[in-house]
């Protein structure tokens, strides 16, 4: 206490000496955020992503026939469904019965039988043609280019790059001594794609375009334009569902019920020379020109809006600006999002020059490489702001951008992991309004939820499994083992507070506060005591797609409560509690989940010294699953931590341990956040490592491992874009942590990036950080008051040298258990120089 004490008298005599002004952080850094290839795209996963939340492009960049694959984010197959089962609710005893005598195996065939959706579900991840859906390409745009040259082919300088700071990509190459230049984006302030092609020779460019897509579509010439029309499947005309006396039968749907239409029209511009034709009624064809420019609007009727005048009306705002209008106009929108924050580790400039698939061979065998890091969580940035935008849908498993009708896993929305870390930079990495979308598709899904608790739990509230898509799906899924997970609404909640702990925003807790009350007074009805331990639990339930076996030998998902379902609850119920009381309502709803939680089975360890994954302690199927879902108090909560339980800490270590590192992509983000939270920045940044080795199998196959492709796509495998988003936040993680109620600096720092600095990363309680360090020691601070509020930032272990000032003038603060405590108000900056 003395030594805090004179600390606290340092920081008075140094905020009122004469000493001169604190320099600001400089966080400029040569190091552009872009990566280039020397080839045109030979499989999908080379070709760029471009997007600006609503729409995509992937141009492949080829030399003869280039294509741009379209994407739009609501081009849903399928349509709203009739899944009840009141089957499901007359076997719920039983169900329960059976687990509580331990015959678990048969509570799992009884559920096999009974406790599911009606209809097919998902179709087991292949919902294109059933009711459910799957996310699909728009279509192709392909590029058929001709030269005028009879002589040998020489082609050099060849260079394909995707620019992360002005979300722009470019195909540049020397053909038979003339340069040509392609330049695409998706308008963040038009709307619409746009795609520039040029050649520095007059009359050198000669092309035709085309339309084309698996199934569905017609195409024709209109003047300038080509246009693309169809209409996706909607699913079976008869569907399956159950009535009340639990008997199956089919029925035909509603005739309004019709599947999405969607359109694309491309229009063609010739600002300097050139001739446009037809070639047939559904092909363009552009010869002798210089340069063509082309406006590609896309839209669907999923928003209720007529595709056709969409279409028109967004080339109309468009077709009149210039080209370096429309760029311009479309980087100063984007950077609104993207300049807000940045990190900077240092650079090698000889591994900055590589091509992108051999520098990430590289580095596989030399890690000094310190801006690929910067990179890949500038990437995740950018993907976050390229895949979803505030009033559009959230990303699903594959952002934006998908090749083919059949997206793996439908792409949908799903809900024991997946669609929650496609959020987890949002609010971290100073993306914050990027949340919104998650947040409003949660709350479309609360009246279908209460139905779904009702026809299956006979419970009040909301509930949702772990299948998610556009057409409010919120039943079990059609196969216990994975689809009986029932706590995903009470994740998505966690969600909705998480935004209001960094905003700070009244208005905004109002308004999803219902949302949380629904999805715990769910718990309240759902929850059932068992009576071996007196502890109430979900059941039936699983940890999240894991498998345990029984005394007998039988291998088995489902069970009664599990340690993830425990760890979420506690959770909801806290948050609820606490939002209740910020806004001063709900006292007696509140009592009633404070009486609920305390029976709760806390977080246990095993006699092998990690965290029980089962309330029992059963052998497992796989020691090395890639769900690691016992430690979700660790992270994404904050219930296991170093300081606070570091017993649980320690058990948590060596769960991981015993679970290993190699994983599928998404795994091994999630525990470069689990080894930031444990403080260990060398674990992760060896997972951080690991996520980034090149992966070659694009198969739904997990046994491959995950990694990374070559244009940056996290691998499952397949591509998941949840991987690149989880490693982008871990690496936020390792740099800031406020989850404990105060602000931790350099919590997980690695000696790979024993220099550097970051800009603009948020934390809890309404703050945004800035911060630069030198040989691992911080060396300046600025904290900028978003909200008012009391801040704490943990002091370094040397501090003694530590200069205060606050909007330009020196202050003083308390210093309380090695914290500096500062009040602050919405604009306040405050900077620190150790």
């Amino acid at each position: 206490m003395t030594n805090l004490r004179l600390l606290f008298v340092l920081l008075l005599f140094l905020a009122f000496c004469g000493c001169d002004q604190v320099p600001k952080i400089d966080l400029t850094s040569d190091t552009k955020m872009v990566y280039h290839f020397e080839d045109p795209a030979a499989i999908w996963e080379e070709a760029l992503p471009l997007g600006n939340g609503r729409i995509g492009l992937m141009p492949d960049g080829g030399i003869e026939a280039e294509n741009y694959l379209l994407n739009e984010i609501s081009m849903w197959s399928g349509s709203k469904q009739n899944t009840d089962n009141y089957a499901a609710y007359r076997s719920l005893k039983e169900i329960r019965k059976l687990l509580f005598e331990g015959r678990n195996d048969e509570a799992q065939q009884l559920m096999y039988e009974t406790f599911i959706c009606g209809g097919e579900g998902s179709g087991q991840g292949s919902g294109a043609d059933k009711p459910y859906g799957s996310y699909q390409l728009l279509g192709n745009l392909i590029v058929n280019y001709s030269y005028n040259e009879n002589d040998k082919i020489d082609i050099n300088k060849y260079r394909r790059e995707l620019n992360l700071e002005e979300a722009i990509a470019t195909v540049s190459f020397r053909r038979n001594g003339t340069m040509y230049m392609r330049e695409a984006f998706t308008s963040f302030s038009s709307d619409i794609g746009v795609i520039r092609l040029s050649a520095d020779k007059s009359n050198a460019l000669n092309f035709s375009i085309n339309m084309t897509r698996p199934e569905r579509y017609t195409t024709n010439v209109d003047n300038t334009d080509i246009l693309m029309k169809g209409q996706l499947n909607e699913g079976d005309i008869y569907r399956w569902g159950t009535n009340e006396e639990g008997d199956g039968f089919s029925f035909r749907i509603n005739k309004e019920d019709k599947g999405v239409q969607y359109g694309s029209r491309i229009r063609i511009l010739l600002p300097k020379d050139g001739k446009l034709t037809a070639a047939d009624d559904s092909t363009l064809t552009v010869k002798d020109a210089t340069e063509a420019i082309l406006l590609v609007s896309m839209a669907t009727d999923y928003w209720g809006r007529e595709v056709d005048s969409q279409l028109d009306s967004l080339l109309s705002l468009a077709e009149h600006k210039s080209y370096e209008e429309l760029k311009s106009e479309h980087a100063a929108a984007y950077q609104k999002l993207y300049d807000r924050a940045n990190v900077n580790f240092g650079s090698n400039a000889d591994k900055e020059k590589m091509p992108i698939n051999k520098r990430l061979e590289a580095f596989q065998q030399d890690k000094n490489d310190p801006s690929l890091m910067a990179l890949y969580f500038q990437f995740g940035r950018y993907l976050l702001i390229s895949s979803t935008r505030t009033g559009s849908l959230p990303p699903n498993l594959q952002g934006l951008w998908c090749w083919t009708t059949q997206t793996p896993w439908n792409g949908d929305y799903h809900l024991n992991i997946n669609l929650q870390m496609n959020h987890w930079p949002a609010e971290v990495t100073n993306l914050s309004e990027l949340h919104f979308p998650l947040v409003e598709w949660t709350k479309q899904q609360v009246e279908s939820g209460k139905r779904t608790a009702n026809v299956f739990y006979n419970a009040r509230g909301w509930v949702t499994h772990i299948l998610g898509n556009v057409w409010e799906f919120t039943a079990p899924g059609e196969h216990p083992s994975w689809g009986a997970t029932n706590t995903s609404a009470a994740w998505l909640c966690a969600h909705l507070y998480n935004h209001y702990l960094y905003a700070k925003d009244k208005a905004y807790l109002e308004d999803v506060y219902p949302v949380m009350q629904e999805a715990a007074l769910f718990f309240v009805d759902m929850l059932v005591e068992d009576p071996r331990s007196g502890y109430l639990v979900t059941a039936p339930t699983t940890s999240p797609e894991n498998t345990y076996i029984m005394p007998n030998g039988n291998k088995v998902n489902i069970c009664a409560g599990s340690t993830m379902d425990n760890q979420i609850l506690r959770e909801l119920f806290s948050n609820t509690i606490e939002a209740a009381g910020i806004l001063g309502i709900d006292d007696e709803f509140s009592k009633i989940l404070e009486e609920k939680r305390t029976r709760l089975m806390p977080t246990m360890v095993g006699d092998d010294g990690r965290i029980m994954e089962w309330l029992e302690q059963f052998g497992e199927a796989d020691p090395h699953h890639r769900h690691v879902s016992h430690l979700y108090g660790l992270h994404p909560a904050n219930e296991i931590s170093v300081e606070r339980t570091p017993d649980l800490a320690k058990a948590a270590r060596k769960t991981l341990e015993a679970r290993g590192d190699e994983s599928t992509g998404w795994s091994m983000a999630w525990k470069v956040n689990f080894w930031a939270r444990l403080h260990d920045g060398e674990h992760a940044f060896k997972l951080l490592a690991d996520l980034l080795k090149p992966s070659v199998s694009k198969d739904m196959n997990m046994s491959d491992g995950g990694g990374t492709y070559p244009n940056l796509f996290c691998a499952h495998p397949p591509f998941q874009i949840d991987g690149n988003f989880g490693g982008c936040a871990g690496i936020a993680e390792m740099l800031i942590q406020s989850q404990n109620g105060y602000i931790e600096l350099l919590p997980a720092l690695p000696a790979a990036w024993n220099t550097g600095s970051f800009k603009g990363l948020c934390i809890q309680g309404g703050g945004e950080v800035s911060a630069e360090w030198k040989n691992m020691m911080l060396q300046t601070v600025e904290l900028k008051a978003i909200a008012d509020g009391t801040f704490r930032i943990k002091l370094p272990a040397e501090s003694s040298g530590l200069q205060l000032k606050i909007n330009g003038t020196r202050a003083s603060f308390p210093v309380i258990d090695e914290m500096v405590i500062a009040e602050m108000n919405a604009g306040d900056l405050l900077l620190m120089e150790y």
